[in-house]
């Protein structure tokens, strides 16, 4: 819904992402905010924008997957650690930022591409244990290759950032860099959702056997979905590497895929929009549990703050259920009806 007075004259300004100057100007000061932020803040809340910014690259491969092409992926952790292992791997043999970034997505992307061919004739809950398999198997084959290849369980060192000869060392540096991609990546999905590609993915979603009919190749769309879905995760994997500075199996866990879907769940899954309202609002959530946990620890009430250290997954958990049960379409929903409400005002909706 838009404002009143707002027209159009062609398709392309009709089908602009931002199609207001308002909206515009929004756009323009969060990333005027995002840009200052590390310079007002301190290393702590750096390092959390930096975390939910490759947080969100992985999500937003979730979203393509799974809210555009409607193929359930609970495996999408196991992905980023191919991608972070892969840019591990690479950088070891002295091979350049501009090179590493892109080959460790697209290895990620052909990993997805043999957990994705059962797609063809599975679907729903049968499509998610397949998918599980292949969060389960990622640990057993890192383990079971010989060390010197991935480290096995020990994990492997990853070498510095390094763009241009310059070093990228600094939280705040990294930051920056992560916002670039987050920008280009975000600019990436929306678009995505314009193009002959994403309406495919959402044709299959909805009926693929009525997108079969209009001469949808539904089996090469649905490979391509996991395989678009995962070049995000491989990127996200490759930053995760370089964020941490070590890779080990631990860091991508069953756990962590759960939570990247719950993230795309609270903020609703077939928009963009919701995967960044979840990220947001989970991370938020989560370390504001953690900074309760740590004052009141800090107070000398040590169980009571491992109490809520320990009830954290918990409280979480009950907020991906409560938006499943009171929101099923997610933030993004939410956002848009309280956007509508305000162009409409002071006339009431009808």
């Amino acid at each position: 819904m838009l404002p009143t007075g707002i027209h159009f004259s062609s398709y392309t300004g009709e089908a602009a992402i931002l199609k207001t100057a308002r909206a515009k100007l929004g756009v323009a000061a969060l990333l005027l905010a995002l840009l200052v932020l590390p310079l007002l803040s301190g290393p702590y809340m750096v390092g959390i924008g930096t975390q939910m910014f490759i947080t969100l690259i992985a999500v937003y491969g979730l979203h393509v997957t799974v809210g555009m092409a409607g193929q359930i992926n609970i495996a999408q952790s196991a992905f980023v650690g191919v991608g972070a292992f892969a840019a591990a791997k690479l950088s070891s043999l002295g091979l350049p930022f501009w090179a590493v970034l892109p080959l460790s997505a697209i290895i990620t992307g052909l990993v997805s591409v043999l957990f994705a061919l059962p797609a063809a004739r599975v679907k729903g809950f049968y499509l998610a244990l397949t998918t599980l398999a292949a969060q389960v198997l990622f640990p057993i084959v890192i383990l079971g290759l010989p060390q010197d290849w991935l480290g096995g369980l020990v994990g492997l060192p990853v070498q510095p950032l390094s763009i241009a000869g310059y070093n990228i060392g600094s939280p705040k540096q990294f930051y920056y860099f992560t916002l670039v991609l987050t920008l280009l990546s975000s600019y990436a999905v929306f678009n995505l959702h314009r193009s002959r590609l994403g309406r495919a993915f959402k044709a299959v979603r909805d009926n693929d056997v009525a997108a079969e009919v209009m001469g949808i190749p539904v089996l090469r769309y649905k490979i391509t979905a996991f395989f678009a879905g995962s070049l995000f995760a491989g990127i996200a994997g490759a930053c995760t590497a370089w964020f941490l500075q070590f890779v080990t199996i631990e860091s991508f866990t069953l756990f962590a895929s759960v939570w990247y879907l719950g993230m795309l769940i609270v903020g609703g899954v077939h928009s963009p929009v919701g995967a960044i309202l979840g990220v947001v609002f989970i991370t938020l959530f989560q370390e504001g549990l953690h900074e309760v946990a740590t004052m009141v620890m800090r107070g000398q009430s040590h169980a009571v703050g491992g109490a809520v250290f320990a009830t954290t997954n918990i409280v979480l958990g009950a907020c991906i259920l409560l938006a499943l049960i009171f929101e099923p379409r997610g933030l993004a929903h939410r956002w848009s009806v309280l956007r509508a409400a305000f162009q409409l005002w002071p006339f009431p909706r009808q």
